[in-house]
């Protein structure tokens, strides 16, 4: 597996945590960031999406799919963005910002792996076409 196969496969792991504590115990989960409890389903829909966000993840670092790769990096970058301004607009607690942390941080982390991958692998002759 690349180093940036690694990161995202990480990442993905990590998703899989998040979405347990979504869907099995969301409410001490939300309260830590300070949002009321719920009893609606809407919480458990999170958490079945993140799960199969983390499907994603783990098999696309499986599959060495370096397209996903690099456009996650942009996407999880985006988090601290949206998170941002959810925050500014009141509309959530700014302890929110940490989760969006994590993913500027897997994004950088899975940057940094895609240049190093590309800096040590091996030239590839260019092969004449007929």
């Amino acid at each position: 597996m690349s180093r940036a196969a690694k990161t995202v496969f990480a990442f993905g792991v990590y998703l899989v945590g998040l979405s347990g504590l979504l869907l099995a115990i969301p409410n001490w989960l939300i309260g830590l960031f300070g949002i009321a409890p719920t009893s609606e389903v809407w919480i458990r829909v999170v958490g079945m999406l993140v799960l199969f966000l983390a499907v994603y993840y783990i098999q696309a670092a499986r599959a060495e799919l370096t397209g996903f790769m690099r456009w996650s990096v942009y996407v999880r970058a985006s988090v601290i963005g949206f998170f941002g301004m959810f925050v500014l607009l009141d509309l959530a607690p700014a302890a929110l910002l940490l989760f969006a942390v994590i993913d500027l941080a897997s994004a950088a982390w899975t940057a940094l792996a895609l240049r190093q991958d590309v800096l040590q692998s091996p030239a590839r002759p260019i092969q004449p076409t007929l």
